[in-house]
């Protein structure tokens, strides 16, 4: 191409990149040689560089953007993301199949043998990706199912998806939700490229998939081998015209977008256990990590008669595969301090590898549990990773044990503060009563009240925070707004760069909420859900400061226990000392908005929900609840005033309609 191309020479040149990478990436049927392409894609840099009017936002150079994010912002899903429910043998799948083909016939269908569509559950990160008149607007993680987190940029730089969509219908507004992986190869070369340039190694290709879209500079993440393959559809607009899974699929594809090769429609329960069988003997050939296999039935009539359970829909479920176990020996049992001062054991392992991933330590939970299993030092034990995540110790191979073991006994004393351990009767835990005096105690708390929950500091890592308690530069939360430059790229392997980042993202954390800094001061059994409930309806921190126990009492969901330890705290002189520090250096909120009474008609009004819901999940549900003003209780009473009964209401309602109890459906719920 001369310097003589016209604007429609360049929008050609375009087109032309994108079909070729659909042909390389979706259809795996490269059409040109990679130098090819590469010529090509310079002949469009040059073109872009001579008239930078011209660039198409569909343009291949358009991927990678130039500036970093400062932070990811929340996103709130048009659709929720739903997770699915689990079976783990051929028993378990029978069940499944008849409790579907039950519920249709019910429903007046005659679904004789089903078909679904079968699927391998790849192991990554689910993400929903919009777009708008044919061009991607925005990509989010699945977060909780309703909120996720915007990472449209880092999206953008995965050459599988397209920055536009392929055809002449495409939709005015299409969403697909599909999985991001890093494949096995692109892994273990981005390790040894990360092990050569001293840069992090990640343990397992889900970890590397899932960091890799956490970066904020997107050349960053542009540099990872990532990919994508799209499983179902979210909001379409039109609606779309299909009436089957597998055409939702085909769709997909003709659109532009990946699908896994693997998928199939099978026949039946035993048509499904034959796709687990056959999936299973492939496992260790993919190039991508895979945990199970998914069954949706394939009628899109049947799956909105079918409907939902809770956070899962009832036409389909995850095949998980067996948690893969291996033998090992304990080479020692120490044990670990916690935030809140608990003591934990853990067997350090002779190194083995669990499913793909090399485990050294693994958890043994607290005295009974270790007393229960009988583990011992130089036992040979089998080891798994629960979930495929967290490594356990399964059982003892006793045949194989050494005659000389001794049985385990929990030490008497804190081992990193020499403190006595004490043991609340009714709890499983010890515990070290020495608070933020006990350095094991403070690294964890000052992780947590910096973690993503709650103050959320950019930068500042477990290791980093281990390194400036050591070095004396930190004892609580509050002094880590005290930090000077020249202190922090004092550290190991903290340039004046990183420094640099580091104070600028402590800086940033100063802005934020009334219920991210509450859960951020780690008061035990105060977790989101209740820092939530005391900011919603106590308003201010002093207010919260002062409330009393039987204050505490009357707010949702706030038994005597966690009323205990939410006094117990603030009545502590260090912890307002801290709280006070914090507050002089400048962390902020917005004030908490008081709802006027015209819209919360459900004011003073005791509610309980049961059953189980369609459209909502039962924390949903709730939230609307205490927004109208109503105090949402476990069980029913006299003093219950509504119960909202979903399907399957049981005795709750029988108890609401016995008291004359009002009781509405989902429905009225929602219309509210």
């Amino acid at each position: 191409m001369t310097q003589a191309a016209s604007r429609e020479d360049y929008l050609e040149l375009i087109r032309h990149l994108n079909e070729l990478a659909y042909q390389y990436y979706v259809l795996d049927e490269p059409l040109v040689a990679d130098a090819e392409y590469d010529q090509l894609y310079q002949q469009l840099l040059a073109l872009e560089g001579e008239h930078p009017d011209w660039v198409s936002s569909d343009s291949p150079t358009q991927r990678v953007a130039d500036q970093p994010l400062d932070k990811f912002h929340p996103v709130q899903h048009a659709m929720p993301m739903l997770s699915l429910g689990n079976v783990f043998s051929d028993e378990e799948l029978q069940d499944f199949v008849e409790r579907v083909s039950n519920r249709l016939g019910k429903a007046g269908m005659d679904p004789g043998t089903i078909d679904f569509s079968a699927e391998p559950k790849l192991d990554g990160l689910a993400v929903s990706i919009r777009y708008e008149q044919g061009q991607l607007v925005q990509a989010a993680t699945r977060g909780d199912g309703t909120t996720g987190e915007d990472i449209t940029a880092n999206i953008k730089t995965i050459q599988s998806i397209p920055l536009s969509l392929r055809g002449e219908a495409v939709p005015a507004v299409f969403e697909v939700r599909g999985e991001v992986v890093m494949p096995r190869d692109g892994f273990k070369q981005y390790n040894q490229w990360a092990a050569e340039h001293e840069e992090k190694v990640f343990a397992n290709p889900r970890n590397a998939a899932a960091g890799s879209l956490r970066q904020l500079d997107p050349k960053k993440t542009a540099q990872r081998p990532l990919a994508f393959y799209a499983y179902s559809v979210g909001v379409v607009e039109p609606p779309h015209e299909q009436t089957s899974h597998s055409e939702v699929l085909r769709w997909i594809q003709s659109l532009g977008l990946p699908v896994n090769h693997l998928n199939q429609v099978v026949q039946g329960a035993a048509g499904c256990a034959a796709f687990y069988q056959h999936i299973g003997q492939q496992r260790e050939a993919l190039n991508f990590d895979i945990d199970g296999v998914v069954y949706k039935v394939n009628d899109l009539a049947w799956q909105e008669a079918l409907g939902f359970v809770t956070k899962a829909p009832r036409w389909a479920t995850a095949h998980k595969f067996p948690a893969e176990e291996a033998t090992t020996v304990v080479e020692n049992i120490d044990v670990q301090v916690g935030r809140t001062g608990s003591i934990t054991p853990v067997a350090r392992l002779q190194p083995v590898t669990v499913g793909g991933v090399t485990v050294t330590n693994a958890t043994l939970h607290n005295e009974d549990e270790i007393r229960r299993k009988d583990v011992r030092v130089g036992d040979t034990v089998f080891v798994r990773r629960a979930g495929d995540v967290i490594p356990e110790v399964v059982k003892v191979v006793l045949a194989k044990r050494p005659v000389d073991t001794q049985a385990f006994a929990m030490p008497s004393h804190c081992p990193v503060c020499d403190t006595p351990l004490l043991r609340i009767e009714g709890e499983a835990v010890w515990r070290c009563p020495a608070g933020l005096t006990c350095d094991a105690q403070r690294k964890e708390s000052i992780k947590h009240f910096a973690s993503r929950k709650a103050m959320d500091i950019e930068g500042l890592g477990d290791k980093l925070v281990e390194q400036l308690v050591d070095a004396g530069l930190i004892n609580t939360p509050a002094d880590l707004f005290q930090l000077r430059l020249s202190q922090v790229s004092g550290l190991e392997r903290m340039a004046e760069k990183s420094a640099t980042n580091l104070l600028a993202g402590i800086e940033a954390s100063k802005d934020t909420t009334l219920p991210r800094f509450v859960f951020a001061l780690g008061i035990r059994e105060v977790g989101e859900a209740t820092a939530l409930t005391l900011a919603t309806h106590l308003q201010t921190l002093p207010a919260i400061m002062a409330a009393d126990t039987d204050a505490l009492l009357a707010l949702p969901d706030i038994g005597e226990v966690v009323a205990q330890k939410i006094r117990q705290y603030f009545d502590n002189e260090d912890n307002q000392a801290v709280i006070q520090a914090l507050v002089d250096a400048g962390i902020h909120w917005p004030a908490i908005e008081v709802p006027n009474e015209s819209s919360q008609p459900l004011q003073d009004q005791t509610v309980v929900l049961t059953g189980s819901l369609s459209r909502m999940t039962r924390a949903e549900a709730k939230q609307k609840l205490q927004a109208l003003g109503a105090k949402v209780t476990g069980s029913v009473s006299a003093k219950t005033t509504l119960l909202v009964a979903g399907e399957k209401a049981g005795s709750k309602l029988t108890k609401a309609q016995q008291l004359g109890v009002r009781v509405v459906d989902e429905d009225w719920l929602l219309q509210q």
